[in-house]
């Protein structure tokens, strides 16, 4: 166990992006559109489903060690791996349903079974399914079981849509653009959960884009536009690095929009209660809520943590939820 931790270690900030932004939802739509295509041409088109397999395992496992590794989160690691899950989400998806012989609609419910168990699992152990508090190790790993659920039960519920429904792949690309709002608008206009908003998105992006997928890449007989399953993951795959790449340079989605002090996200506001302010990522930290003991944090001396983002009265080593880092040093 000592081994594993020296080579995977305990993370020291939150692992997933601190902004969920218009851009998180494009790069994942055009992950999950482009591991779908991809999956299609390896294991469907050109290798074979043993050769084609194993190169989908292979660089899942590249991708899990490289994002295990990191300690905070990293654009270029982060999105790998969701590429990688997206790839051999539909491989194993499709797999069930070629070889095994699960029709879709056992395949989709089978998923969705095993989704709700991941979930109700991960909240009975962290009380939390929030992906700002994924800043450990086990609950970065249910974060990523979630996140290969997900990629499954996309591949599986879109072409159940397409092929048994029958709404064909641009239908099925249609009613999963309509669904994906519903989530959207509760969220922006009813108060819906932040937690329950975001992943209810996150699934519905799966189906979404492997729907987009099949439209462009299937043939005409069975509702696609033919332009095939390697040009479609060329094309999706070239998307993707230019979007990563802008994730990496300019790390939009890296920036907490502020602190998260008494419910309010306006830094510049309670400059005067905060005293000087430097974002970390993750959790909140202010000296009065934790006791006075100087200690250091991230190189800055005369920081106290304590995780959440509560108000600064709130009672020592108290959670109150995901958020920000914030370190707060009161002024003499």
């Amino acid at each position: 166990m000592q081994a594993v931790r020296r080579i995977f270690p305990e993370p020291l900030a939150v692992k997933v992006p601190a902004q969920i932004t218009l851009v998180f939802w494009v790069v994942k739509i055009v992950t999950t559109a482009g591991g779908e295509a991809t999956s299609d041409f390896l294991a469907l088109d050109s290798l074979g489903k043993v050769v084609g397999g194993a190169i989908e395992v292979l660089l899942l496992v590249i991708a899990l060690a490289w994002q295990f590794r990191t300690r905070r989160y990293r654009a270029a690691a982060y999105w790998f791996l969701a590429y990688a899950i997206a790839v051999s989400g539909t491989g194993i998806a499709d797999f069930m349903h070629l070889y095994i012989g699960i029709p879709y609609a056992g395949t989709t419910v089978l998923w969705a079974v095993i989704l709700a168990a991941v979930f109700v699992t991960w909240y009975r152990s962290e009380r939390t399914l929030s992906i700002h508090s994924i800043t450990t190790t086990r609950r970065e790993a249910f974060y990523w079981a979630t996140v290969f659920c997900t990629f499954a039960l996309g591949t599986a519920l879109g072409d159940f849509t397409a092929s048994v429904v029958g709404l064909g792949y641009l239908g099925s690309t249609v009613l999963f653009f309509v669904v994906i709002l519903v989530p959207a608008l509760a969220w922006s206009r009813f108060g819906l959960n932040d937690v329950v908003a975001f992943w209810c998105a996150y699934v519905i992006t799966r189906p979404l884009g492997a729907s987009i997928a099949d439209y462009l890449s299937k043939p005409r007989s069975i509702s696609g536009i033919d332009l095939g399953d390697g040009h479609t993951a060329l094309g999706a795959l070239a998307v993707y690095a230019v979007l990563v790449a802008y994730l990496i340079i300019f790390r939009p989605d890296d920036r907490p929009s502020g602190a998260q002090i008494g419910g309010h996200a306006d830094a510049t506001r309670f400059e005067s209660r905060l005293g000087r302010v430097r974002h970390v990522g993750g959790t909140t930290i202010a000296a009065r809520d934790a006791g006075t003991r100087p200690t250091r944090l991230g190189g800055v001396p005369g920081a106290v943590p304590v995780v959440g983002t509560g108000p600064l009265d709130s009672p020592p080593g108290r959670s109150v939820g995901g958020g920000h880092v914030v370190i707060r040093r009161d002024e003499p």
